[in-house]
């Protein structure tokens, strides 16, 4: 969905500005899947739109249903880089898990997409598609999209211009009309990019992966904390803060005798205390099982955790994630064969 080419059709048609508004409503409020489908515009503009601007650029390869009633799609881009996303129901409130790139160049240790190697980063349009996908599929079963979450394949800071862009079409009263604090932004710890949402005066949310207490051990598990540790990444965060007054929240995967020890619960709670005091709730994730040889914490480890953390008046609760059997979970999305479109790309470009 490339929105800047539809507007330049218009543009070329010398189409009223009224136009604008009912293929923008054609896009965000009916859910169209072409532009067949938006009838209040003339059949000769639907026509050179769907030839110069087609509403659906990705093409659905595959689609797989969790006994939770969790949905994985699976798609191409056009020039063939893969992406997924997860469409989660939560009773009778929908929640959608969106890529911001097919695949990612930061190697979490415990994360699949991380063995895939990086893509490219997708477009506004592309991350826009994958909302309107699953407003679409939700609709079906009478149910709204109310939370939008930036954590399926790739790192979301370094594809910022494209995701901020897509955050506004979200959140616009006027389209799609998502609430700004419905929508949540997870970095492994970009700090530029944190650094960028400082500045953002839309109230999104702010999710930072963190998942061990201390340099050695989250060095192992996240290679980007080799270029930026801890103290600099809290720094970071504490800027977000004092700029924005917006609670950060703490994304914490327990992994059993890795990270999930009476003690390193003690640091967590020592670090934020002193980083970020008052400012800070914990997300605690079970761990979902990928190719790593990682597991997840048993029940009475996570519960003596989760006792220190509120001993220590640390808010936090406890996540499960949903779509674990058609690996549609936190840390499972992983498509086979990033690598080789990414070289085929590169000879494309190749001089003879």
């Amino acid at each position: 969905m490339d929105l800047d080419a539809a507007l330049a059709v218009l543009a070329d048609h010398k189409a009223p500005a009224y136009r604008v508004e009912q293929m923008r409503q054609a896009i965000t409020r009916e859910y169209i899947a072409s532009w067949d489908e938006a009838l209040t515009l003339p059949k000769d503009l639907r026509a050179a739109l769907e030839e110069a601007a087609p509403v659906r650029e990705l093409r659905e390869d595959d689609l797989q249903q969790s006994q939770d009633g969790t949905i994985k799609a699976r798609f191409t881009t056009h020039d063939g880089y893969p992406v997924e996303t997860v469409l989660m129901r939560h009773g009778d409130r929908h929640a959608v898990c969106l890529s911001s790139q097919s695949g990612c160049a930061l190697a979490c240790t415990f994360c699949a997409t991380g063995t895939m190697g990086f893509g490219r980063s997708l477009t506004t349009g592309e991350i826009f598609e994958q909302l309107i996908w699953a407003a679409r599929t939700a609709r079906q079963h009478g149910a709204r999209i109310r939370n939008v979450v930036m954590m399926g394949m790739g790192e979301p800071l370094q594809n910022l211009d494209s995701v901020l862009h897509f955050c506004h079409l979200a959140n616009d009263p006027g389209g799609f009309g998502l609430g700004a604090r419905s929508i949540a932004i997870s970095t492994a710890g970009w700090i530029p990019g944190i650094d960028r949402l400082a500045k953002e005066p839309m109230q999104l949310r702010l999710a930072i992966s963190l998942h061990a207490p201390d340099d050695v051990l989250r060095s192992r598990l996240m290679p980007i904390n080799r270029r930026y540790p801890i103290a600099e990444l809290m720094a970071s965060l504490q800027r977000y803060r004092k700029a924005t007054k917006r609670r950060v929240y703490v994304e914490y995967l327990l992994l059993n005798e890795v990270n999930d020890r009476v003690e390193q619960a003690e640091r967590l709670a020592d670090l934020l205390h002193s980083s970020l005091p008052g400012g800070s709730h914990v997300n605690l994730i079970w761990y979902n099982p990928t190719t790593s040889d990682m597991t997840a914490s048993p029940p009475e480890r996570v519960n003596r955790f989760r006792a220190v953390l509120d001993k220590r008046h640390i808010p936090q609760s406890l996540r499960r994630s949903k779509g674990v059997d058609i690996d549609a979970a936190c840390g499972q999305l992983a498509v086979r064969g990033v690598g080789e479109v990414r070289q085929a790309a590169r000879a494309q470009t190749r001089p003879a």
